[in-house]
């Protein structure tokens, strides 16, 4: 693992995390382990479908969303020890470099712990409130939890929606001339994750797997990259395939998968046990 502190500013923390390409391989494996009882592939029994097979059945990318959620948390944390940073929140996670035969490359956001000079705050009474935990709590903790562990399924048919994830390669230009930066291939991009600049992901919804779309966007005034601040560009995009978010069934299977619980009603305890101890 890689990283490197791009910037601190207004107590704001950008990590780009790289993960190298047998790491992450060893994260699509235990996805793929993972998940493997979850699929229905003629010719064998449920479970027993090799990954090679899945992958070809459903798209290479298949287990890249349960790979990502295995690697990115470890990933995350040693780049935070590395950095000697000190987060208050969870980061905001975006997605450079998802490519295979690549390393797995991604940049963290996080609010981290401004510096703070303490004034005289011996003596001052503080009122400790109690707040109960209801079930719409366990339930929004549950459903965080599905979507931890949905994975993405390829769809044909239809064109693409808002949430949907599509695989587009895109190149970028201003004027006649390619910009630095602005091309990519098998790019995942989520629809609506406001990750890439503003009005490009809008011009995607529509498009159908295998379109060729023009992209035209301008860039921000005070956008980082200066030579590209407030200029029109034209992003020529060919989106390869979309994606659909898949959300596993709440039953016992679920807590099983997630979990040391057999049960899903031992699992809604144990959640309501540490909501209460936060």
């Amino acid at each position: 693992m890689n990283s490197k502190l791009e910037k601190i500013e207004k107590n704001t923390a950008t990590l780009e995390i790289e993960v190298s390409e047998e790491q992450f391989e060893k994260g699509i494996q235990k996805a793929y382990k993972k998940n493997v009882g979850r699929f229905n592939i003629p010719g064998f029994r449920k479970g027993k479908a090799p990954r090679v097979i899945i992958e070809r059945y459903y798209g290479e990318g298949v287990f890249y969303e349960d790979a990502i959620n295995e690697v990115c948390p470890e990933a995350y944390q040693a780049a935070v020890d590395q950095h000697k940073l000190h987060p208050v929140d969870r980061p905001e996670i975006d997605i450079v470099q998802l490519e295979k035969g690549k390393p797995f490359i991604f940049k963290a956001i996080v609010t981290v712990k401004p510096e703070v000079v303490l004034g005289d705050y011996k003596g001052i009474r503080v009122e400790k409130k109690e707040y109960p935990v209801t079930d719409e709590d366990v339930d929004k903790e549950l459903e965080n939890m599905r979507n931890a562990n949905a994975r993405m399924v390829a769809v044909e048919g239809r064109p693409a929606e808002k949430d949907d994830m599509v695989i587009i390669d895109y190149k970028g230009f201003v004027g006649e001339e390619q910009f630095e930066g602005g091309t990519a291939e098998n790019q995942p991009l989520v629809l609506g994750s406001g990750h890439f600049i503003e009005g490009f992901e809008d011009q995607l919804i529509g498009a159908k797997a295998g379109d060729s779309v023009e992209v035209k966007v301008t860039f921000p005034d005070d956008y980082h990259a200066e030579h590209l601040a407030g200029k029109e560009a034209v992003f020529k995009v060919d989106v390869k395939e979309i994606k659909e978010k898949e959300l596993p069934d709440l039953d016992d299977e679920f807590a099983k998968d997630v979990s040391e619980f057999e049960t899903l009603e031992d699992l809604k305890k144990d959640i309501r046990k540490k909501l209460e101890e936060r």
